[in-house]
């Protein structure tokens, strides 16, 4: 058994005792020189206290006399430090302190990356088609207005918006006769809201709550209203999945749940990330290929030509895929063009008719002047 010299003060006098400390599996037995048992203090209950460098003071924790022990053999103090947790004077458990802390460290932010590629995804399947309609409706209210402030930062000369102006007016008919004849199909639960906006970008975009943007120079690039209507049937079709509520859901998290609880997306960080998510977000294969499916069987309901979708999608994406795509971020325009046709042409029952009046389509080529 280890044992050595030390000081023993009582607490209740201010004398000093000299002592020998044995060092026991469990406790620091305190003995008087003629073998006396004077105290015994079990390792756990040590109380480091503040001394000289040279100098081991220990005290007993919790305990109604201060009654202190000092070391001053350094082999002695070494062998108490060794045993005792709570007395460091080598700094060794301040290292192991700070090693866990940066494993703990480490491990919560491998975990955060974790929920952030696997976790929140899953969330957001389950979670987005239990958000009330309601609720998606205020967010996409809230969305629009921060989408239209990036799209039009103003200083146009003409309004943001095309088909309002008199010339604009029987081009907005025109959109509001194909769009009508969509949604009718489409039977949503929620009402579409489609602007045509002046963008010279070949593009769509889809915000929460039905509010759907086509940019002028989608309008410019598409050869017929069939290939608009199946841009914008695929569009309904995110709509109908609510995938853009499942983007914002996964790029906002937290902040998106707590709106959604407190029914509030005026103001916050919540609306501009949902904003930027909904202008900048790539869809997965999955997720573009399913919008696809849904618009090979919209435009067949109105019995337009499904396959114009794969045209107009081959054509922006051009050879190679350089240069302006539909929406910027939909995969890979050969393979989808060629699933769209095979479904279209297993979906074929009767001779596409024109989804519109040539007149019609003149003017809504001209929607924005």
């Amino acid at each position: 058994m280890t044992s050595g010299s030390a000081s023993y003060f009582d607490g209740v006098t201010s004398a000093r005792h000299d002592v020998v400390v044995e060092l026991g599996p469990g406790a620091l037995h305190i003995r008087a020189h003629d073998g006396t048992m004077i105290g015994e203090w079990p390792y756990a209950e040590l109380e480091h206290l503040a001394a000289p460098a040279d100098v081991l003071r220990l005290g007993r924790a919790r305990s109604p006399v201060l009654a202190r022990l000092e070391v001053r053999d350094p082999a002695l103090a070494a062998a108490i430090d060794e045993r005792a947790h709570t007395v460091d004077r080598s700094g060794a458990g301040e290292r192991r302190m700070r090693v866990r802390a940066i494993g703990w460290t480490f491990g919560a932010t491998i975990s955060l990356v974790l929920v952030a590629v696997f976790g929140l995804p899953a969330l957001s399947d389950r979670i987005a088609p239990l958000i009330p309609l309601s609720v998606e409706h205020k967010l996409g209210l809230a969305v629009d207005a921060q989408v239209r402030a990036m799209l039009n930062p103003g200083g146009a000369a003409r309004p943001f918006e095309c088909g309002e102006g008199e010339a604009g007016r029987p081009g907005r008919a025109a959109l509001d006769r194909l769009v009508g004849r969509l949604e009718r199909a489409a039977a949503l639960p929620i009402p579409l809201r489609i602007a045509v906006v002046r963008r010279r970008e070949a593009n769509a975009i889809a915000l929460p709550g039905g509010h759907i943007y086509v940019f002028q120079g989608l309008v410019e690039r598409a050869r017929s209203a069939d290939e608009l209507a199946g841009v914008l049937a695929h569009e309904i079709g995110h709509v109908a999945h609510r995938d853009g509520t499942r983007s914002v859901l996964q790029s906002a998290g937290l902040s998106f749940l707590f709106g959604m609880l407190l029914g509030d997306f005026t103001g916050g960080g919540v609306v501009v990330i949902a904003a930027k998510t909904v202008v900048q977000s790539a869809y997965s294969r999955e997720v573009e290929a399913s919008a696809d499916r849904y618009a090979v069987a919209l435009m067949g309901r109105i019995g337009g030509d499904a396959r114009a979708l794969a045209a107009i999608l081959q054509r922006i994406a051009g050879p190679g895929e350089p240069g302006i795509r539909i929406l910027l971020d939909h995969p890979q325009a050969k393979d989808r063009a060629a699933a769209i046709d095979a479904a279209a042409a297993a979906a074929a029952a009767v001779t596409p008719q024109p989804l519109l009046a040539p007149a019609e389509w003149a003017a809504l080529k001209r929607i924005c002047g």
